[in-house]
């Protein structure tokens, strides 16, 4: 919760004006991300409202802005068109109501499951995405961020050109020219005005002086109001789920679709509290977030939202405008309910452009451009994974993207480290194999090729002070090699084994010296 003692009146004046940037770019994204999940925009800002305030409350990152998101939405996709083809009965609005019904019990599981994964303290688990994993999801997600706001600047009737992207440019630059003017300034005074003064957020002067020649000069652009009607929209209330939802064919569509929520929701959230602990330099903590997130989405589900996540973006945005404590994201949430439900006149006169041009910029700011300038000194491992994570997050999905990440590079350390190295020496008689190096699934191949069973004199002693054995593949192939040499005929001694790895032996067993300063590290069994 808030802690007061820690507030001056300057961060209570930096937290508060940048919750009302954050609010007013919230407005046109929960709006378009309830039409990308095809319910209507009300749905998004009720979940905007709602995880944004508990998040802000509960959440393990103070300032991190949470609401209705892009890569969530894209789930509920595939959810509306599995309910559309159990329902071919149901006619246009009924449907449109059995699919949001769909939505928000998806969304109240969804974030069960959230709450069960940081219960149980899984959260840390994020912890095994690598850095080139976290700079291609932060630049996917940049350009994702840019990519999303093109559909504003596009022609009326784009399908009349086919696909001709020149020609759709043609036709963006002559019907919304005034977008591009309003675009560019927007960008300009946000570039150039912290240069002069930082009392007042950039964003949220270009807001509001853009708002007001526009209005004032009678300038004819896309406002807010043009994207939905917000004139109806009242406070949020208790929307239980339906009963005959509860079913095993409903919960055959619902439950798969809640758990890649969930997982998409908890790695979205997480990537964006790793890339603000790297900003601001202080760690914020990973199984809060997903109990708060968790809560936020059930939440949200039964009071008539849809579930979200983290927003880079909008987090960015408030991070670099002051807004680094609760009451920040606090302020977001509740002026977000307060200007939909009593100004939407206002909120429907911002122009479109000068939001455009604010999520431009964050896009600009969420790229890591130093990472271009690392790639070329990179491994060229992480160099792959890197733009393998970059693509896969601009193409597919986030949840896919870093899972892929985090395979290529497992496989990459293990391919790695699939080496043990063995010196050889005499020692009155006996040969002795020093090894070094990690004795596990990968590198048993070349543990066998160290040794050379029908040549070695008849005393052998292997010492494993610098190798490690980490799993039971390891102990197999220490057995396998111990059952050569006794059917060889010949005397063999292992020296410098754990006492897990000695328990975990059958025919080498025997063969183990016990010593002082034998390890005591564990042995993974259930690899």
């Amino acid at each position: 919760m808030f802690n007061i003692q820690n507030y001056s009146t300057q961060n209570i004046k930096n937290d508060i004006l940048s919750g009302a940037l954050v609010a007013v770019a919230l407005v046109p994204e929960a709006i378009a991300f309830s039409f990308i999940a095809g319910v209507s925009p009300v749905v998004g800002l009720y979940g905007a409202f709602i995880i944004g305030l508990i998040t802000a409350l509960l959440g393990g990152k103070p300032g991190m802005i949470s609401g209705a998101t892009g890569s969530v939405a894209v789930v509920f996709v595939g959810l509306g068109l599995s309910v559309k083809n159990m329902y071919p009965e149901l006619g246009v609005e009924e449907l449109s109501m059995m699919v949001l019904h769909y939505i928000l019990l998806t969304s109240i599981i969804a974030g069960v499951i959230q709450i069960a994964i940081g219960a149980l303290k899984m959260g840390k688990f994020i912890r095994l995405v690598p850095q080139p994993a976290l700079f291609g999801f932060v630049n996917g997600l940049a350009i994702v961020i840019a990519l999303a706001q093109l559909p504003f600047l596009a022609p009326t009737d784009i399908a009349q050109y086919g696909g001709n992207w020149l020609d759709i440019m043609k036709a963006s630059f002559s019907e919304n020219y005034i977008m591009y003017i309003i675009v560019i300034v927007t960008m300009a005074t946000m570039q150039f005005l912290p240069k002069v003064s930082k009392a007042v957020p950039a964003g949220l002067v270009a807001i509001v002086v853009v708002t007001l020649v526009v209005y004032f000069g009678d300038i004819a652009t896309k406002t807010v109001g043009d994207l939905a009607d917000l004139s109806n929209v009242s406070m949020p209330s208790f929307t239980p789920p339906l009963t005959e939802l509860f079913t095993w064919s409903s919960m055959a569509i619902i439950l798969p679709v809640a758990l890649i929520v969930a997982l998409v929701g908890l790695i979205e959230s997480l990537l964006t509290l790793s890339v603000l602990d790297e900003m601001g330099g202080e760690r914020g903590s990973g199984n809060k977030e997903c109990i708060a997130l968790g809560v936020g989405n059930s939440t949200s589900g039964l009071f008539g939202g849809m579930a979200g996540c983290a927003m880079i973006g909008q987090s960015v945005i408030n991070f670099t405008s002051g807004g680094l404590g609760r009451l920040s994201s606090f302020t977001a949430a509740v002026l977000l309910i307060i200007l939909v439900v009593s100004f939407s006149d206002v909120i429907a006169a911002i122009p479109v452009a000068v939001l455009v041009g604010i999520m431009f910029m964050v896009s600009i700011g969420t790229f890591e451009f130093s990472s271009l300038s690392r790639i070329k000194y990179m491994p060229r491992s992480d160099a792959f994974v890197l733009i393998t994570v970059t693509i896969i997050t601009i193409f597919e999905d986030l949840a896919v993207a870093v899972i892929a990440g985090i395979i290529i590079s497992a496989l990459v350390f293990a391919w790695e480290h699939a080496k043990i190295f063995a010196r050889t020496r005499e020692e009155d008689g006996k040969k002795i194999y020093e090894l070094d190096g990690p004795l596990f699934f990968g590198s048993v191949t070349s543990f066998n090729e160290q040794f050379d069973v029908e040549s070695d004199p008849d005393e052998v002693v292997i010492d494993f002070k610098d190798a490690r054995v980490m799993d039971s593949s390891g102990s197999e192939a220490i057995d396998a090699l111990t059952d050569k040499y006794k059917k060889a005929g010949k005397k063999l001694t292992l020296r410098h084994l754990s006492e897990d790895c000695k328990k975990t032996l059958r025919s080498a067993g025997p063969f183990c010296t016990y010593e002082e300063d034998d390890p005591t590290y564990k042995v993974a069994t259930n690899v």
